[in-house]
């Protein structure tokens, strides 16, 4: 069957991907899929940087963005079915897509083709095992067949509960799967030291913050988008709805935001070098080089490894 090729760019939130994702689109006349769990929501614009002018500017056609009304839900599997769709499009036109985004349970899904995304959650299960210790969890998993815990990963009391719950979803039902495209992945990521990486994600939020991004979600509340749906979305969307809700103010919003968003960059980077560690190879860039610097050496990696002419 034949692979084909999938060039992906991530990286910790604020890094450039869009930027040099689009850079690469323009090179080789290709389209981007988005790879972020925020952006398929309509009027989440400034807050998750969807950076729609650019690709406007640079005529890119994009996916995965703004396919869903704000304030409904999206999970791992449905993004993979989208993915594919698109996927397979862009394919069918003989170009290569991109995979831009920071959502790294999403492009670890692809990459490990994780089939049990489609497990569904059971909640009365899951508050039985929040109960227990990891020690008892493990006890507990080892109750099922071998063949339904074949996945499980152990080392911690969230991942027991979730191979928990797969094996005993799979104890009753039968997960149907289809067949899906083969992907050769080049995977490229953008890497900044702290202090850069701190500054820029600084610079960022004054900047949303001066476009408008308490308006967005004035309009968002405005909208029917409960405030608790915004909590939930976390980072700009969380603090901004407690700024509205006269929770903190707006010193408090900038200081607690901004430390908010330097965990959430650490916590991917985290995931990414999880990633690595499961043989996911990941081309590392410096990041706070000139783009047409960091576009050269993206395209000699690219044409090194398809062998494009």
């Amino acid at each position: 069957m034949e692979q084909n090729p999938l060039l992906i760019i991530l990286g910790a939130t604020a890094s450039g991907k869009t930027s040099l994702a689009i850079e690469l689109a323009k090179s080789l006349e290709t389209e981007i899929i988005s790879a972020d769990s925020r952006q398929i929501f309509k009027g989440m614009d400034i807050g998750t940087g969807k950076d729609l002018i650019e690709f406007e500017q640079a005529k890119i056609p994009f996916h995965l963005i703004n396919i869903r009304a704000a304030g409904e839900s999206y999970h791992v599997n449905a993004f993979k079915q989208d993915f594919y769709r698109a996927f397979c499009a862009i394919s069918d036109r003989q170009k290569i897509p991109i995979l831009c985004g920071g959502t790294g349970m999403y492009i670890h899904s692809l990459l490990q083709n994780h089939e049990f995304t489609a497990v569904p959650k059971n909640e009365k299960l899951r508050s039985t095992l929040q109960k227990l210790d990891k020690s008892q969890l493990i006890e507990k998993i080892k109750t099922y067949p071998e063949d339904l815990t074949a996945h499980a990963d152990l080392s911690s009391a969230k991942r027991l509960i979730r191979a928990i719950e797969i094996a005993d979803y799979l104890q009753h039902n039968t997960l149907e799967t289809t067949a899906k495209p083969l992907i050769n992945p080049l995977v490229i990521g953008l890497v900044d030291d702290l202090a850069t990486r701190r500054a820029k994600i600084s610079n960022r939020l004054i900047r949303r913050l001066e476009e408008g991004l308490i308006g967005e979600v004035e309009n968002l509340i405005a909208n029917g988008v409960p405030t608790e749906k915004l909590i939930f979305y976390g980072l700009e969307y969380k603090f901004v709805a407690l700024y509205l809700m006269k929770q903190i103010d707006y010193q408090t919003l900038v200081e607690r935001l901004t430390t908010a968003i330097c965990q959430f960059a650490k916590r991917q980077m985290t995931f990414f070098r999880k990633m690595e560690k499961d043989g996911v190879k990941i081309h590392w860039l410096q990041a706070d080089k000139e783009l047409f610097s960091l576009k050269d050496e993206a395209l000699k990696l690219i044409n090194d490894y398809y062998k494009l002419k």
